[in-house]
């Protein structure tokens, strides 16, 4: 899986429809090899995002989890204490 793709279940507040698709743009990217399609390739490539999109707010919206939602701030902030202690910053 893409490295850029976060997790978008079970936060507070849920994920906006801007993160679902920035994810999906991101999934289209690594599949297809193309960071920017040609303009051949832009029309599938655009609605290849589109697709997945509306896939992935489909997904998030039928999921359901008994634990608690969990804090963006509080997870960024873990992240980043874990890129410290990987990369030494």
């Amino acid at each position: 899986m893409c490295r850029n793709i976060k997790p978008l279940f079970n936060f507070d507040p849920p994920a906006s429809e801007e993160e679902i698709r920035a994810a999906s743009l991101q999934f289209v990217r690594k599949i297809s090899g193309f960071p920017k399609p040609s303009r051949a390739n832009e029309t599938a490539f655009n609605l290849a995002v589109a697709d997945i999109s509306r896939a992935a707010s489909q997904l998030l919206g039928a999921l359901e989890s008994h634990a608690l939602a969990k804090n963006r701030e509080d997870e960024t902030a873990k992240a980043m204490a874990r890129s410290a202690r990987r990369f030494g910053r």
